[in-house]
């Protein structure tokens, strides 16, 4: 009788348990979407948010809530409208645990992906190993997850949670542990032209040992040259102050990327710049 009872009970508590996990797990999802939409939004589509977020399951991946299919779903429905009625200060931060300098490039080169050219840093913060970097611009919208989401992806990183202050000010906690600069390869006896560009051009120089440059008559290159290791910590620069036609490198072994550009413009490269890669590692 004595086993029968303790039976009943542990089965009894096992089950409230996983009921209430349950239920945890909905309320974190209802509590996620009630913040990226008013109140009232929620009151009055109470019934159709449960239909369009059922099996509530799919919205989770890990044990964590996949804010960006959240985000997406509410705004194919007309839940969410990211548009404003006229162009407002649109206010987004960003965090991670990782390397603040290696963060701040890929952020940059993911921003510019989607459009986002016109933007001012406004504040940066490094507190107990999470790095938080703000920036503001005019614009017609706020920031669709989904469109950045894709693009972070191309260099191994993720959204993975995202926070709505108001329409005009997100935050965006992004993991970037398996990060990595989405940049063309060098490889040993493979030509690469680089066009005519009004930004310093990157490349993962990691697999080659040698490089050689050369540019054309019509441009004034007075070559800049750095490299990076693999969290974008400067290694050297090479700097010339006379115009360049032909220019030979030895890739230093730690050196994972590296950056070419003018040490005054680059509006002295009118035509490409020629690569020659060799000695592969």
């Amino acid at each position: 009788m004595v086993k029968l009872l303790l039976a009943f009970f542990l089965l009894f508590t096992f089950t409230f348990a996983n009921d209430t996990t349950s239920q945890e797990r909905e309320d974190f999802l209802t509590h996620k979407i009630k913040s990226f939409i008013d109140l009232d939004v929620y009151d009055k589509n109470r019934k159709f948010i449960e239909i369009i977020f059922s099996p509530k399951s799919k919205y989770y991946a890990n044990e964590r809530v996949n804010v960006v299919k959240v985000i997406s779903t509410l705004k194919d429905n007309g839940l969410l409208n990211l548009y404003f009625k006229k162009p407002k200060e649109l206010n987004i931060h960003f965090k991670t645990s990782g390397s603040p300098l290696f963060f701040v490039k890929l952020m940059s080169d993911s921003l510019r992906n989607i459009g986002y050219y016109r933007y001012v840093t406004t504040a940066s913060n490094l507190n107990n190993a999470e790095f938080t970097w703000s920036i503001s611009l005019m614009s017609e919208y706020a920031t669709d997850p989904q469109i950045l989401q894709k693009e972070l992806l191309k260099s191994g990183c993720k959204i993975v949670n995202i926070e709505r202050n108001s329409p005009t000010d997100w935050v965006y906690t992004v993991d970037m542990v398996s990060g990595y600069l989405n940049i063309q390869t060098l490889e040993a006896e493979k030509e690469v032209k680089l066009k005519r560009s009004l930004y310093a051009h990157w490349l993962n120089s990691s697999k080659i040992k040698e490089l050689r440059i050369t540019s054309s008559s019509r441009n004034n290159w007075y070559p800049y040259i750095a490299y990076y290791d693999r969290k974008l910590h400067l290694l050297k620069v090479i700097k010339q102050d006379d115009k360049c036609k032909d220019m030979f490198l030895n890739i230093p072994k730690c050196a994972k990327y590296i950056k070419i550009s003018d040490i005054y413009t680059l509006k002295n490269v009118k035509d490409e710049l020629i690569l020659y890669p060799s000695g592969s590692r």
